[in-house]
């Protein structure tokens, strides 16, 4: 069954009484090549787990369960089970799970289904919500080895952005924190149905196995970044003075100093390594 056939998606749906849902972003791929080159870039060993969020009909779930020892897959659309249960019913190594991911336990779902194997996600993750998700993801504690999503291409510019370009913001300061990001494909548009009004891009995520940066407030360095990108036209130290409580701009100056930048730069020139060292100049201040 050819889940990338534009025919073969209407059949099932019509067949299931659905149709697509735009509250969940639903747009599902008609071109065979991209679940394929997918799913041999998100995880680099057989023996692995892949979580995948939001099956659609499977097209990509397809690909993982003959690459990839097992898939637990999370949807959030009930109308979608039914069709998945046909469309998967040839794989024995393929758990569909209906529900959000925004309110799944994650940890206790690796520890029920992973069986000590190492565990990627790989996601076809709707605009309106990639950021929540991603930052669910990694602000899980589950020691996911990596995580390719494919979403849209602005924001995709933005996790792979280098400091002092136009791209680079708070989520790619703060992506930094947790891992490397590497866009590896552009997706247009027309690749899907229904068709969205922007292209597409497929970004995979390698996260630190073990922490690349062990900040004294880890609190303090999210409020760094937080702080420097709400107001990202002002000078840092007038943006950080506006929402660091408890300290001064004098102070907030004489951090910035300490790690080495002048005192007119701007948050965007600063690296997740710039942040960390400046949110400790700042903790040192108060903890002598």
């Amino acid at each position: 069954m050819d889940l990338c056939n534009i025919s073969v998606i209407r059949e099932l749906m019509a067949d299931a009484g659905i149709s697509f849902r735009k509250e969940f972003g639903q747009n599902f791929l008609i071109n065979r090549i991209i679940p394929e080159d997918i799913a041999d870039n998100c995880a680099d060993t057989a023996d692995t787990m892949i979580l995948e969020i939001g099956p659609g009909i499977g097209c990509l779930t397809g690909e993982l369960a003959v690459r990839f020892k097992r898939v637990v897959a999370v949807e959030i659309d009930n109308g979608l089970i039914p069709i998945l249960g046909k469309t998967m019913a040839e794989y024995d190594n393929v758990t569909v799970i209906n529900n959000d991911i925004m309110k799944v336990d994650l940890k206790a779902l690796v520890d029920e289904y992973s069986e000590g194997m190492p565990v990627a996600v790989c996601a076809n993750l709707p605009y309106y919500i990639t950021t929540p998700i991603l930052m669910r993801l990694l602000e899980s504690g589950v020691k996911f080895t990596s995580i390719t999503i494919m979403i849209q291409n602005e924001v995709a510019q933005r996790l792979v952005a280098k400091p002092g370009s136009s791209d680079y913001g708070a989520i790619t300061a703060v992506l930094g924190y947790y891992g490397e990001a590497r866009r590896l494909f552009k997706v247009s548009k027309g690749c899907f149905t229904p068709m969205p009004k922007v292209d597409s891009a497929v970004v995979r995520i390698d996260l630190y196995r073990e922490p690349k940066y062990t900040p004294k407030s880890e609190a303090l360095m999210r409020d760094c970044i937080r702080g420097a990108f709400e107001m990202r036209r002002k000078t840092l130290h007038n943006a950080l003075g506006s929402k660091l409580g408890g300290y001064t701009k004098d102070e907030i100056l004489s951090a910035i100093r300490a790690t080495g930048h002048p005192d007119d730069v701007r948050g965007e020139r600063l690296s997740t390594e710039d942040f960390v060292k400046l949110a400790d100049a700042l903790f040192d201040m108060k903890n002598r």
